[in-house]
């Protein structure tokens, strides 16, 4: 009778660590799923300004594609407005550093590139650019960061 008890003992407690497992990957794929669509967000969130900036290509490379530039700077860390101006070191909140894990080691990319127009259109083709936003995270722990990349045509 011992011997079943402790036969049953140690089934429940395999079953209960299985469960205790299969908890833990449910919260890494959950946390996973979060960080990459607030990337999302974040990608959609500076092409979203790119539309609604100047569109040519030399002032979307100036402002966007540079770590140096003001409008990546408002979108990566500093913010919106005067007064919650954040740095690098320090974030906004929303921005894309204080959002995601380990994006100050991996700073967000943003590159443009010119779209040659379609040959001899009537009305002619405006000139556009295809801008292509990868964002970076990398929780702590892991090796390697995780990336999420965002294509866009912008232009006309």
């Amino acid at each position: 009778m011992i011997l079943e008890a402790m036969i049953a003992l140690l089934v429940f407690s395999l079953g209960i660590l299985g469960i205790v497992g299969l908890q833990a990957a449910s919260i890494k794929a959950s946390s996973d799923a979060k960080y990459r669509s607030e990337a999302a967000l974040l990608a959609n969130e500076v092409i979203g300004r790119m539309w609604v900036s100047d569109r040519t290509q030399a002032t979307l490379q100036a402002g966007f594609a540079s770590p140096d530039g003001a409008a990546y700077q408002a979108w990566a860390w500093v913010g919106n407005g005067a007064a919650d101006a954040g740095t690098q070191a320090e974030p906004t909140r929303g921005s894309v550093l204080e959002a995601l894990p380990g994006a100050a080691d991996n700073l967000p990319t943003i590159a443009v590139a010119a779209v040659a127009p379609a040959a001899a259109t009537v009305p002619p083709t405006p000139a556009t650019s295809l801008v292509t936003v990868t964002v970076f995270w990398q929780l702590p722990g892991e090796p390697t960061p995780h990336n999420y990349t965002a294509v866009a045509q912008i232009g006309g």
